[in-house]
């Protein structure tokens, strides 16, 4: 709980600096921030953020997503009062996901997910949710496999002006170059056996370059 205390700390301080404009930046591994406004889709090829549905997701809308990447090998530990390099420890390991949305239809549930390919003039161009553990059944409605641990989840609920954040913890890290993009979702994710992962349609995408 500590760990994702300082994480969403640290993002925050992140979008703080990165809501003066709108654009999209890659700092220095293991932190990736996106910013953008949504775009309609038919301008999908050189957009960062697209939309299918103008009434929940205006023109005028706002997206924030950071992605911090945490532990594994290679994660340099010092410690001692000499301050020499006492080896290597292997931290908490896991993906922070954070999204921070504005100009939304006011008081509706969303489902987001983080999806495997990129935002396209379609709403299915962003293919099925990445999954940690792919399931071999697709599209994957096995709860099982189509949950917030195996998958990253975003669900939130904008306030009265359009406005709402969202985070995610899980404890492993992305395929270099399978997850690509966020969806957001007409209505809350489902859990239930035969609908698991599903939220109806999809409402609009955001091109992120996950780590």
């Amino acid at each position: 709980m500590l760990l994702v205390k300082a994480v969403t700390a640290a993002v925050a301080m992140g979008a703080s600096l990165a809501l003066a404009a709108p654009a999209v930046a890659a700092p220095p591994h293991p932190f990736v921030f996106v910013h953008d406004k949504f775009q309609p889709a038919a301008q999908a090829q050189n957009a960062g953020a697209v939309t299918y549905d103008k009434t929940l997701v205006p023109t005028s809308a706002s997206v924030f997503i950071a992605e911090a990447r945490v532990g594994g090998k290679g994660m340099k530990h010092h410690e001692g009062a000499d301050g020499q390099e006492h080896g290597y420890r292997m931290m908490h390991r896991g993906t922070f996901v954070f999204i921070s949305l504005r100009g939304l239809a006011p008081d509706h549930h969303f489902g987001i997910h983080v999806h495997t390919k990129p935002c396209g003039t379609k709403p299915d161009s962003s293919g099925p949710h990445y999954q940690n553990e792919q399931d071999p059944h697709q599209p994957s409605t096995n709860p099982t496999y189509a949950n917030p641990r195996n998958e990253v989840w975003l669900d939130l609920t904008t306030n009265g002006v359009g406005k709402g954040w969202s985070k995610s913890w899980v404890k492993w890290h992305f395929r270099s170059g399978e997850a690509r993009s966020v969806v957001i979702h007409e209505h809350g994710t489902s859990t239930h056996k035969g609908k698991a992962g599903m939220a109806g349609d999809r409402v609009a995408c955001v091109n992120v370059p996950f780590k």
